[in-house]
């Protein structure tokens, strides 16, 4: 069944146009107010994630491993690759919010007025990550070569991007470009296509509109909402998460993406791809719990 045609461009909300450029700089602004400080706050679970996943063997548990880093190189340490993950995901929240907002618009408006909202949703976040991710892949192969080799390829942000654009070109920080679409276009579709489908069926459960319930009683139901939806994320786009760290520390110069993946692999098996599963559920998961922002 189709669903009804989605809201146009109609009086100001507030003080901006539903659907104007300014709306969907807003939106962009938005993206970037939520992802950028929620990444750089979980650096520290990103940090030992992204070791565990290249060296399954390098600490026996995640609180061992925050331990063994803060003792060495205190919270610098802890923290350490925070600034590529603020600037890529500052860029990367930017695009996927803004661009969601505009194809959003344009399939639902414009392409396919009767089209069913979900397929809509669907489309819009698929083809807004796919250009989120062209920003934030410089950013990314640079956090992940600077936490995943001891001791670091590099200690700062700009150190990192002069060392792999020097030895390797531009082309060096995008090759990890095709498993980072794999990984983040599954999880934003699955993101932006559960998570209001989750809370209504919170309020649903609960018997009585989300309007009856105060704002922190709201807040609660966000954040829980973000939780389960959050879950279905991170298990659908981990595998791609794994290749990503891995391809970023020990792809090869000359192989190509297909090669390096299928030698990987053999190295790692199946297994290999669920490792750090639990904690990438708990960065996820807190990510999410901030939609309802």
């Amino acid at each position: 069944m189709a669903a009804t045609k989605m809201q146009g461009r109609g009086p100001p909300k507030g003080n901006i146009e539903l659907f104007s450029p300014t709306y969907f700089a807003a939106c962009g602004l938005g993206g970037i107010i939520s992802c950028g400080p929620t990444h750089t706050a979980v650096t520290p679970l990103d940090l030992v994630k992204c070791r565990r996943q290249v060296d399954a063997s390098i600490y026996s548990s995640n609180f061992s491993a925050w331990r063994s880093i803060f003792v060495k190189e205190g919270l610098r340490g802890v923290f350490f690759g925070w600034a590529p993950t603020a600037v890529g995901y500052s860029f990367q929240g930017a695009g996927k919010y803004g661009f969601y907002e505009v194809f959003k618009y344009y399939y639902g408006e414009k392409l396919f007025p009767n089209a069913n909202k979900t397929v809509v949703y669907l489309g819009a976040s698929a083809s807004a990550e796919f250009l989120a991710d062209i920003a934030l892949c410089p950013f990314e192969a640079v956090k992940v070569r600077m936490q995943t080799t001891l001791p670091p390829y590099a200690n700062s942000l700009r150190e990192g991007l002069g060392k792999v654009t020097a030895k390797e070109g531009l082309g060096g920080l995008y090759k990890g470009l095709y498993p980072l679409w794999g990984r983040q276009i599954p999880y934003t579709m699955v993101k932006f296509a559960t998570f209001e489908t989750t809370v209504n069926q919170i309020y649903k459960t609960l018997g009585k509109p989300k309007e009856s319930y105060n704002s922190l009683q709201q807040t609660g139901v966000s954040f829980l909402g973000g939780y389960i939806a959050g879950i279905g994320c991170a298990v659908i786009s981990h595998p791609a998460d794994v290749m990503v760290s891995k391809l970023n520390a020990d792809r090869q110069p000359g192989e190509s993406g297909g090669k390096a993946m299928s030698r990987i692999y053999g190295n790692i098996g199946f297994r290999g791809l669920w490792n750090g599963l639990p904690v990438r559920i708990a960065m996820v998961c807190s990510h999410l719990s901030y939609l309802g922002f």
